[in-house]
């Protein structure tokens, strides 16, 4: 099962004494990720979340079996993982690092380095720097990601004519 699950987030640190912990998720699946009752691992450790809540631009969870600040501390800096989510419409962010990116016109703008965590959109960040917005995402493939971005944020540098 251990090939089958995919990082969806990250446990940061315990908030409050009554068992929450601060999580950032790195999905576009948020509602079904955050559900009651939804299987992570976390670790070596299977954990299923009791609640959910949102605030700032993190979630604050508790997970079934895990009351009060000292429990939860255990669980500091583990990485969650999911069993992925059947629907033609996910987008995980693994399926893109290593894949060229190439905008609406067909113009190839290098390799996909990493995903850059941003609490407006996530940002794919490509080998030479330039950042796009993850919320320009049209499709991908094996080899490519498709893009639609608007003017001049994809210039590579270059200043148009006005």
């Amino acid at each position: 099962m251990a090939g089958e699950l995919l990082e969806v987030g990250s446990i940061h640190k315990p908030h409050g004494l009554r068992g929450e912990v601060v999580v950032s998720l790195s999905t576009n699946m948020v509602l079904e990720r955050t559900a009651p009752g939804t299987h992570f691992q976390a670790g070596d450790e299977p954990i299923v979340v009791a609640s959910c809540r949102k605030h700032q631009d993190r979630w604050l969870m508790t997970f079934e079996g895990f009351v009060g600040r000292d429990q939860v501390e255990q669980l500091r800096g583990r990485t969650l993982f999911a069993v992925p989510i059947e629907d033609d419409e996910l987008l995980f962010i693994h399926e893109l690092v290593g894949l060229r990116l190439i905008d609406q016109h067909g113009v190839d703008h290098g390799t996909v380095a990493a995903m850059v965590d941003n609490p407006a959109s996530d940002l794919l960040e490509l080998e030479g720097g330039s950042l796009v917005p993850l919320s320009f995402y049209v499709r991908h493939d094996g080899e490519s990601v498709h893009v639609d971005v608007p003017p001049g944020l994809l210039d590579d540098g270059a200043i148009s004519a006005r």
